[in-house]
């Protein structure tokens, strides 16, 4: 799996193990990610893509790096998708 199929599946785990905000946004802790079976199976470094998540600036949160046990209380962000991603052209004749 390369990077971006990864990124892809962090976002819909985070949708699924989230609390959906009023913008559209997702909110999650570390430690929820971290210690869910699921994640585990899909992601062989989950650390690794969060940060290429962050780098792509689809989520957010506080630090660099993320440590199990010390920052499980950290809030991981996804970005409500945005408005000119979904739209789509329209031409008059």
């Amino acid at each position: 799996m390369n990077v971006e199929e990864e990124v892809e599946r962090l976002k819909e785990e985070i949708k699924r193990l989230g609390i959906a905000k009023d913008d559209g946004s997702y909110k999650v802790t570390f430690g929820v990610l971290f210690h869910d079976d699921r994640c585990a199976n899909i992601f062989e470094a989950l650390v690794g893509t969060l940060r290429a998540a962050k780098k792509r600036k689809i989520l957010t949160y506080d630090g660099e790096l993320l440590l199990q046990g010390v920052h499980d209380n950290v809030e991981i962000i996804l970005k409500p998708p945005s408005v000119t991603s979904g739209a789509t052209a329209v031409t008059t004749s």
